[in-house]
């Protein structure tokens, strides 16, 4: 194998460790607010990292304001409630230290008014309801080996062209390095 070969290699083989990171640490979101970790939210976030709610909802700067929305109490009944994030397989568009994640986010909820109704071997239940549906845009910095959220915003899908605009513009650079790599 000569040098470069092995350059190409170990490059190629940081790339797939990055991207294992990078899943592992979007994955990790939804048990993380459905169990309220503020903890965990402080070691994921830069200090003066932005968790962006779009325009009807609040949003928080800084790691101290990011971690306490899983305390307020509204959250708390949530949980309480049955709430549940359900993510989709994120895409990566990967540049060194730097990447933007686009993805989605499912929030359930148990249905508390609807009709119980038995599956057979899993028991009864009222079922679960989608309360919402997110696009997620997230900007991330490697920082001393750990991949870090710089940024995170969320936007609702309800037709508007700003959600679409993310999911667009996450699936254009994608396809831009794309192109890039094979020729």
């Amino acid at each position: 194998m000569t040098l470069h070969n092995s350059k190409d290699l170990a490059e190629r083989l940081a790339a797939v460790e990055d991207r294992l990171a990078i899943y592992t640490l979007i994955a990790s979101h939804p048990p993380s607010a459905d169990t309220a970790a503020a903890n965990y939210t402080r070691e994921v976030y830069l200090a003066d990292g932005v968790f962006d709610r779009g325009p009807n909802l609040e949003g928080a700067k800084g790691i101290d304001e990011i971690a306490s929305f899983t305390l307020k109490p509204a959250h708390q009944e949530a949980i309480h409630l049955g709430l549940a994030h359900f993510a989709g397989l994120p895409l990566i568009d990967l540049h060194g230290d730097h990447a933007i994640v686009t993805s989605y986010l499912q929030i359930l909820h148990l249905d508390h008014e609807g009709a119980s109704r038995e599956l057979p071997n899993h028991g009864t239940s009222q079922g679960y309801r989608i309360h919402r549906v997110v696009v997620n845009r997230w900007e991330l910095e490697k920082v001393h080996g750990q991949w870090m959220i710089q940024r995170r915003t969320i936007l609702p899908v309800d037709g508007s062209p700003e959600p679409l605009h993310l999911l667009s513009q996450g699936l254009s650079d994608v396809l831009k390095d794309r192109q890039n790599e094979g020729g």
